[in-house]
């Protein structure tokens, strides 16, 4: 699933003619490697996304709107003073490759035209985007800076001149003669087989290079019978075809998971469930936007996850420990009739005995029983011996039961945070959580600027009958629903015995039963066993739910409750923004 030289194409042949002679309006740079640009043209916005991401990059139209950080980034405020109210004069693919040049004229503060060059490079870990003035071809900035001892080839950062990636020695796509293919297949040895096309040309990527074979194969050629001329006529009226636009964008997947995506049909996976889309923007829009939010989400909160599996960890070694002092102490009132019974033959022990054979009075069947005794202790300290141990054992019973249900509350509260980091949406969310660690004592408090955090609102949805149902995303929102926001005959949902958010449904008339699968869906969907089938979830009124005295946040208890199952699904119900 790779965004190839062909798919660049196609994507250069929608935004080209809409950007050419556009005006910038607005630069943005809502992540530390990505890049959004608002311009207009014919009074209609446009907005392009740039991204550097190393696993995700791109470029393309957009719709989605991101939070842009209080302060810009230094690479955002150079194309600001470079670029705002500048005209894209041009824009090009280098060589049928992963590169996007855009070119933009502005007038400088004493009135002269200068021309600046924006690079993109779309190559998986090295891509990059570059700011470069046109005349003497010097870096303006970079928002990924290389230096030599990163890159032996090359260095990019401000003030140097500007050198492009190492050329591919392979042949442009969209032009090449018969000649230079016959060579460059024979100076490089290529083998025919299905990697030909991605051996022999630039942008194509190994599943179109499978397709592209998989077709060839199936025009009546055979390995035996097929010549390079064959081959030349096949590519040529291939790559013909892409040139002259003729596109079909799809998605195809399996079992709902996304095998691939092209800007051409691929035949090969005929067998998979196809969605078409009316242009490459949306199709990567659709494909990208969840796994590039999911995938800077992880990142954002790798931090978190680690505090909080590391604690998690800590919680079950402690409740093992406890366990198996449990387990010991279920022998303690074998100790106490040691000493009863040592008590009541006192008279029969003497110093100096190992061991002594006693009859067990408190046995129906009155057998005796042998005991050990310390030779060197008397008898007196033989029998205290063995009460110090049972007290001892007592207390370690007590305590441990005290502290298993403390370590036990604890790892409830914990695996409901990282379910909860799980679930984060955005960084906002994060910070939440991050705060609610913070008062929770897990995390040391950090001085922050004095400007208030304003704090997201629960998730908010309209069930089918038209009720209000709102999902805790964090446990100091699942507390304020819970214990503040809800009347007390709302119905309060949670999966049971299983980590996840409160869900509220407010009752403003009779609850059907269709809410109720619907409140207990967003139960189960959000919580740490959305991925499960037939799922309990509890529910119960509001008047029902009590918060202990010092719990943790989120933790409640409950009674009088139902229990409904659910196999959890994408909420197909109207979400309130």
């Amino acid at each position: 699933m790779a965004l190839d030289g062909i798919f660049l194409f196609s994507i250069i042949d929608e935004i080209s003619p809409i950007m050419i002679d556009s005006k910038i309006e607005k630069i943005n740079q809502p992540e530390k490697d990505e890049i959004n640009i608002v311009f207009k043209k014919a009074r209609k916005k446009y907005k392009l996304l740039i991204s550097a991401s190393s696993n995700y990059p791109r470029i393309h139209f957009t719709e989605i709107t991101k939070k842009n950080p209080l302060s810009p980034p230094i690479f955002c405020m150079v194309l600001r003073k470079y670029l705002n109210n500048s005209k894209v004069i041009s824009l090009e693919q280098i060589n049928g490759d992963r590169i996007v040049k855009i070119n933009f004229e502005s007038t400088d503060e004493l009135g002269f035209n200068s021309i600046y060059s924006l690079i993109i490079e779309i190559m998986g870990r090295h891509s990059n985007i570059t700011l470069i003035r046109e005349r003497d071809n010097i870096i303006m900035d970079s928002i990924k800076h290389l230096t030599s001892d990163i890159n032996s080839y090359r260095n990019l950062y401000p003030g140097i001149k500007y050198i492009y990636p190492p050329k591919s020695n392979k042949l442009n796509p969209f032009d090449f003669s018969y000649d230079e293919l016959v060579s460059f297949y024979r100076q490089n040895k290529i083998e025919f087989d299905d990697k030909i096309f991605v051996n022999i040309f630039t942008g194509i990527s190994k599943k179109l290079s499978n397709e592209l074979f998989y077709r060839l194969m199936n025009n009546g050629y055979t390995l035996d019978n097929i010549s390079l001329e064959d081959l030349y006529n096949y590519s040529q009226q291939v790559f013909s075809n892409i040139h002259s636009k003729k596109f079909d964008f799809n998605i195809y997947s399996k079992k709902n998971n996304i095998v691939d995506f092209h800007c051409i049909e691929l035949t090969i996976l005929q067998n998979m469930t196809k969605k078409s889309y009316s242009s490459p923007s949306i199709l990567l829009e659709d494909f990208y936007y969840k796994k590039d939010k999911a995938d800077r989400i992880n990142s954002k909160s790798s931090y978190l996850q680690k505090l909080v599996n590391n604690n998690i960890e800590r919680c079950k070694k402690k409740i093992d420990i406890l366990n198996k002092t449990l387990h010991d102490c279920k022998n303690k009132d074998k100790f106490r009739l040691y000493g009863e019974l040592l008590t009541s033959n006192i008279y029969q022990i003497q110093k100096g005995m190992k061991e002594i054979n006693v009859l067990n009075y408190y046995s129906e069947n009155g057998e005796y029983i042998n005991i050990k005794l310390a030779e060197n202790k008397s008898p007196s300290e033989n029998i205290q011996k063995y009460y110090k141990k049972y007290n001892k054992l007592k207390k370690s019973e007590e305590m441990s039961k005290l502290q298993l249900e403390l370590a036990n509350n604890e790892l409830e509260y914990l695996e409901s945070v990282l379910t909860n980091i799980k679930n984060c949406e955005n960084a906002d969310g994060l910070d939440e959580i991050r705060l609610e660690l913070v008062n929770s004592k897990y995390l040391k408090h950090k001085k922050k600027n004095s400007k208030k955090n304003n704090l997201s609102k629960p998730l908010h949805f309209k069930s089918s009958d038209g009720n209000d149902i709102y999902v805790g995303k964090n446990n100091i929102q699942n507390d304020y629903l819970t214990l503040k926001f809800a009347g007390k005959h709302d119905i309060w949902m949670h999966t049971k015995n299983i980590p996840g958010s409160h869900v509220i449904i407010k009752n403003s008339n009779d609850i059907s039963e269709k809410t109720l699968e619907e409140g207990a869906n967003l139960a189960a969907y959000y919580s740490k066993a959305k991925n499960s089938t037939k799922i309990p979830v509890d529910y119960t009124e509001i008047k029902n739910v009590k918060k202990p005295n010092g719990a943790k946040p989120g933790m409640v208890i409950y009674y009088s409750n139902q229990t409904i199952y659910v196999d959890p699904k994408i909420p197909n119900i109207e979400q309130i923004k």
